[in-house]
C-alpha cells in the first residue's frame, strides 16, 4: 500500500514531457468558463483504486477539463460518467458518478490508470510521450501483480501501450501481438486481458459503445478476476 502510494505521489510530481507540462498548465491557468471558479489540478494524475485491486482498468490519458481539473482518473466528464455508472451497475463500485476527488467514490477491486498520466492536446498524446510514460505503468502493474487477475484495456492506443508494460512487468506477451478489438480476450500467464472501445464521447454518442457492451466487458472481466472483484 505505502508502494503504490509513493508511486502515485512521484507521477504526480513528473515533468518529464515538456509538451505536456506546458498544456496541462496552460489548461489549468485559463480554465473552461464553466468551471472557471474551481482550482485545477493541472498535473499528472496517478491512478485510482485500491492497492490490492484484482481487476486493472487501463484509459488512454486524463481529460483536459476533466481528471486535469479534478486530479482522479475519468472524474469530471462525460467518459467518466459512463465509465462508473457502468462500474456502478456491475457492483465494482460504491456510486454511480464520479464528480470530484472528494466524492466519496470507492471501487471495490478495481484500480483505473492510463498509460499516459497528463492531459494531451487534442486527446492525442504522441508515441514518444507514451513511451515516455511507460515506466510509471510498468511500475503500477508490478506493485498490483501479486492479487491482480485480469485487464480491461480501453481503445487501440492503450492496447498497444498496455502489452509491452506487461512484458516489461514480467507477463508472457505472444507474439505477434495479439491485435485488439472490443470484446477481445487474451489469457496470459496468471491473468486475463481483454479490450474494450473506449469511452469516449465519438463512440458512446454514436453508439458505437453502449452501456450494455461495456457492461458485458466489465462483468466477465469481473468474473475472471474472482473473489474481490466487486462488492
Amino acid at each position: 500500500m505505502d508502494a503504490l502510494a509513493d508511486l502515485d505521489r512521484r507521477v504526480a510530481g513528473c515533468r518529464a514531457c515538456p509538451r505536456l507540462v506546458a498544456w496541462r498548465e496552460e489548461v489549468a491557468r485559463t480554465r473552461r468558463t464553466a468551471f472557471a471558479d474551481q482550482t485545477y489540478w493541472g498535473r499528472p494524475v496517478p491512478g485510482f483504486g485500491p492497492p490490492d485491486a484484482r481487476l486493472l482498468i487501463v484509459g488512454l490519458a486524463p481529460a483536459a477539463h476533466g481528471g486535469n481539473r479534478t486530479g482522479r482518473m475519468f472524474t469530471g466528464d462525460r467518459s467518466g460518467d459512463v465509465l462508473y455508472q457502468a462500474l456502478y451497475d456491475v457492483g465494482l463500485a460504491s456510486q454511480p458518478t464520479s464528480v470530484g476527488a472528494d466524492d466519496g467514490l470507492e471501487l471495490y477491486g478495481v484500480r483505473v490508470t492510463s498509460p499516459v498520466h497528463c492531459a494531451p492536446p487534442a486527446n492525442k498524446p504522441t508515441p514518444g510521450e507514451r513511451d515516455t510514460c511507460r515506466p510509471w505503468l510498468v511500475r503500477e502493474l508490478r506493485l498490483l501483480r501479486p492479487t491482480l487477475r485480469a485487464v480491461v484495456v480501453l481503445g487501440a492506443f492503450g492496447w498497444q501501450a498496455t502489452l509491452p508494460a506487461l512484458a516489461e512487468a514480467g507477463w508472457s506477451v505472444p507474439r505477434p501481438r495479439p491485435a485488439f478489438g472490443h470484446g477481445v480476450r487474451v489469457p496470459l500467464d496468471g491473468i486475463d486481458l481483454f479490450g474494450c472501445f473506449h469511452v469516449s464521447q465519438r463512440n458512446t454518442f454514436t453508439g458505437r459503445l453502449t452501456p450494455a457492451m461495456l457492461r458485458e466487458v466489465l462483468r466477465t472481466a469481473a468474473e475472471a478476476a474472482g473473489p474481490g472483484a466487486g462488492n
